[in-house]
């Protein structure tokens, strides 16, 4: 028997990381990345072939990605969102995101590229419609995935061997953006918003495109609703 393709993705526990580890798990082994180690055991339990990979990104080692040896599919779904006018946003503000959103990615990446360039797998790096144009009051996020997006093209460049895709949805109902809008001070209306199983498909798409196709950007936006 042909062994399944296996799929890593970084946030896993919950929101866009959690639908697309269920978009994937009827066709490839899930490893579920992310700290909340009980709501990965949880969601392994749902899904065939799936099991729980704890991990801090921002101190992923070589130890952590021990016996992974291909890794057909890697997507990129943590990250955080401080706000803030750059009057107000501190040094700790711009590291963090930096931190999480860039450096976490790129280091976890360069440490699974043996086992991605084994299966010539894919990357799919979860951007924002911030990674496309910078918005007042989101300084730190947003140019953090205007970095994502540089290195998503860099690696693309570099390793043609592998499909490397940046996805760029809008603002998506998910608990990070209930507390975008408390920041904001205006209502969360999750119905105006993505919903996390639309942002997986795409995910999906990008990822089951044929051999011909190689999807290296997508933008999505909720059809009705602000647009970053």
């Amino acid at each position: 028997m042909t062994a399944r393709p296996t799929a890593l993705i970084t946030g896993a526990s919950r929101g866009v990381g959690e639908a697309v580890a269920r978009a994937l798990a009827p066709t490839h082994d899930v490893l579920l990345g992310g700290r909340d180690e009980s709501a990965l055991t949880r969601l392994a339990g749902e899904l065939p072939g799936a099991r729980p990979w704890p991990v801090e990104l921002t101190g992923v080692t070589e130890a952590d990605v021990e016996g992974v040896d291909r890794l057909d599919v890697l997507v990129h779904s943590a990250g955080v969102a401080p706000l803030g006018r750059i009057a107000d946003s501190t040094a700790a503000a711009w590291r963090t995101a930096m931190e999480v959103n860039v450096v976490a990615v790129a280091e976890l990446t360069r440490l699974l590229l043996p086992a991605l360039r084994t299966a010539g797998g894919h990357v799919v790096c979860v951007n924002s419609g911030q990674g496309q144009r910078a918005g007042a009051g989101w300084g730190p996020y947003s140019a953090s995935k205007f970095a994502l997006r540089a290195f998503a093209d860099a690696l693309r460049l570099e390793e043609p061997r592998l499909r490397v895709t940046s996805l760029y949805p809008g603002r998506i109902g998910t608990d990070m953006q209930r507390g975008v809008r408390e920041h904001e001070g205006g209502a969360y209306e999750p119905d105006r918003y993505l919903r996390s199983e639309s942002v997986a498909r795409a995910v999906l798409a990008a990822v089951n495109a044929g051999p011909d196709a190689h999807l290296t950007e997508l933008t999505l936006r909720p059809a009705e609703g602000p647009v970053s």
